[in-house]
């Protein structure tokens, strides 16, 4: 039998192989570029080859959308900021709830404990003048603005009258845990040195003065280098101007001051100096300074100081100086003169009150401050100090402005006052349950032992 070739070879399956044709392969090598007189043409009706990584067929295509501009105009600077701050202290669909105001008289009456007192129309327009009212208490769930009185609150009180009557200085530091009603005492506080007839000068945030959102300038001859934040000082004169005045109307310059920024009439009265440190922030601070050496001057009424947040200046602020350092908080020239007084380096010769209030919501951690505040609370109860960690570096400047202030803990509320304070909100229409002992109970359980804010919280902010 014939064969065409070896017997392996007939064995194997025969696979086409596809080798490339090389076109022109006799042509020579060149490397210079040759152009085609006469280039292919294009073929005609010729289907289109589609690559590997392209998809056939149409790609869906969405055009963008046309911006459309807003109908309405845009916030003007500072509204949004005014929106968001808004304070709103009535409600007209609230029900009418008859109580007992807060007036000069009764503010040691101790049988108004449990009971929600009404603020006067008055006071609550100081109040609203000094900023006391935050966004975060519910005014705007009842008619009008009022006010649980606590026993610490009657403590607060007879600390005030003690501070008329031997025209001490009255110095207190409020602290406690979230919610447990702090900043609902500083009103508390503010209202009853209102109704006395007292000057208040009241910073409702700390933060304002210390995160660097206001412009500062360096006092020139001070030892240490202090810093005045003018804007802000006249902002606070134009709240103390609002605010106090009724008695301010009624002072008058009583001594000459040649450091005075501009001339000065020897009859002016005092609200009318602080109107002209309001109107220029050049010459706030100094003003600021002429004004609470007038109101310290013999014969004048009871000052009264708050403010809130002060863990904000217990530490370095965010100011920087010359050398790009740090700024601390005592070395900013408002901060320092609070803090002069909340320390007991400096009295008020008429007697008064400086009251600081802790935040511990949202502020900083401050561990001189806790370490300060918690030695001195056993030192109230008499109990052994503890000592500070030797491996933990504390702001010395801190623990020693805090380490002789009083401080007042405010603990939940008590089941008598938290029924009085259901009571209300029940009247008022804003609780749609049975007060009795069961649901007081309940409620003052799960809100730790009655902190007011998570029963606020767990009554009329929840909804199931």
């Amino acid at each position: 039998m014939a064969s065409s070739g070896c017997w392996k070879c007939l064995l194997r399956p025969s696979i086409p192989v596809s080798r490339p044709i090389i076109a022109n392969a006799s042509a020579s090598f060149s490397t210079t570029t040759t152009l085609n007189a006469n280039p292919p043409k294009k073929k005609t009706g010729a289907a289109k080859i589609v690559k590997p990584h392209q998809r056939a067929g149409s790609s869906l295509k969405i055009k963008k959308k046309a911006y459309v501009k807003p109908a309405g105009r845009p916030p003007m600077p500072g509204e949004r900021k005014a929106l968001r701050k808004r304070i709103v202290l009535s409600n007209t669909n609230a029900l009418e709830v008859p109580m007992t105001d807060l007036s000069k008289d009764n503010l040691l009456d101790e049988t108004l404990v449990g009971k929600v007192a009404g603020l006067p129309d008055v006071v609550v327009d100081q109040l609203r003048a000094v900023e006391a009212f935050k966004i975060t208490q519910g005014w705007g769930l009842f008619r009008r603005p009022a006010i649980l009185v606590r026993e610490d609150s009657v403590k607060m009180a007879r600390m005030l009258e003690a501070a008329t009557e031997k025209k001490e200085t009255c110095r207190v530091l409020l602290d406690g845990q979230r919610g447990a009603g702090k900043s609902m005492l500083a009103v508390h506080a503010l209202a009853s040195a209102f109704l006395k007839g007292w000057i208040v000068i009241n910073i409702p945030e700390a933060q304002e003065l210390t995160t660097a959102t206001t412009d500062y300038s360096p006092i020139p001859n001070t030892t240490p280098q202090l810093y005045s934040q003018n804007t802000y000082v006249a902002n606070l004169l134009s709240q103390i101007g609002k605010a106090n005045n009724a008695v301010l109307s009624t002072l008058t310059l009583s001594m000459e001051h040649k450091d005075a920024p501009i001339p000065l009439q020897s009859n002016i009265s005092l609200a009318r100096l602080v109107e002209l440190g309001a109107r220029d922030p050049d010459v706030a601070w100094p003003l600021f300074n002429i004004f609470w050496r007038e109101i310290t001057a013999a014969g004048r009424p009871p000052v009264m100081m708050a403010m809130d947040g002060l863990s904000y200046c217990m530490q370095y602020s965010e100011y920087r100086n010359p050398d790009f350092e740090l700024i601390h908080a005592h070395d900013l020239a408002l901060v320092k003169h609070l803090l002069d007084h909340l320390s007991g380096s400096t009295k008020l010769p008429n007697g008064g009150a400086i009251l600081g209030v802790m935040s511990r919501s949202h502020a900083p951690k401050s561990l001189a401050a806790d370490l300060a505040i918690t030695q001195t609370e056993e030192r109230q109860l008499g109990r052994l100090r503890t000592k500070a960690d030797p491996f933990t570096k504390y702001d010395e400047r801190s623990l020693k402005v805090l380490s002789n202030v009083p401080v007042l803990r405010l603990q939940g509320l008590s089941r008598a006052e938290a029924r009085g304070l259901m009571e209300y909100w029940a009247s008022s229409g804003v609780m749609r349950t049975v007060v009795n002992e069961k649901t007081v109970a309940e409620k003052w359980a799960l809100a730790g032992n009655g902190i007011v804010g998570e029963i606020e919280r767990g009554v009329l902010r929840m909804r199931i």
